[in-house]
């Protein structure tokens, strides 16, 4: 099992670099090639949300991102560290809202969770004191990310 790392200060200019790495790691560990699209889709969802309550409660803090390859699956993990209670509900993912999800204008709070629990095959979200993180995995082929 391989894990790569990255940290980034909370601007929305780096979740395109989170989502290129991401994709990046899930084609090298054996994502299936049409999967791909989704992985980069539910990284770049959750390190928006991530990167929009840094920057309302702790700008100074990085979001952090890490990337899985285990035994037949692709996990990511984005870690918000210091949003406010995490997730209103507790991490289930219902209709209240959680940070950065009010900040979006004319969106429905949990929408952005509605939107990662169709791209991944599996998330989990855990709220915390310290913020909310969020895991997300796909079906891969089980290799290593280090060749």
């Amino acid at each position: 099992m391989a894990t790569v790392e990255l940290s980034f200060t909370a601007l929305p200019a780096h979740v395109r670099t989170a989502r290129l790495v991401a994709t990046a790691v899930a084609r090298r560990s054996g994502v299936d090639e049409s999967l791909l699209d989704e992985v980069r889709l539910a990284v770049g969802e959750a390190c928006s949300r991530a990167v929009e309550g840094h920057q309302l409660y702790c700008p100074a803090e990085p979001v952090r991102l890490a990337l899985t390859d285990l035994a037949g699956r692709f996990e990511v993990e984005v870690t918000d560290t210091c949003a406010p209670d995490g997730l209103a509900d507790g991490g289930t993912g219902g209709a209240e809202e959680g940070p950065g999800e009010s900040g979006r204008a004319g969106l429905p709070a949990g929408l952005g969770i509605a939107v990662l629990a169709s791209l991944a095959d599996d998330v989990q979200i855990k709220s915390t004191p310290a913020g909310t993180i969020i895991r997300m995995s796909w079906p891969s082929a089980g290799s290593s990310l280090v060749r």
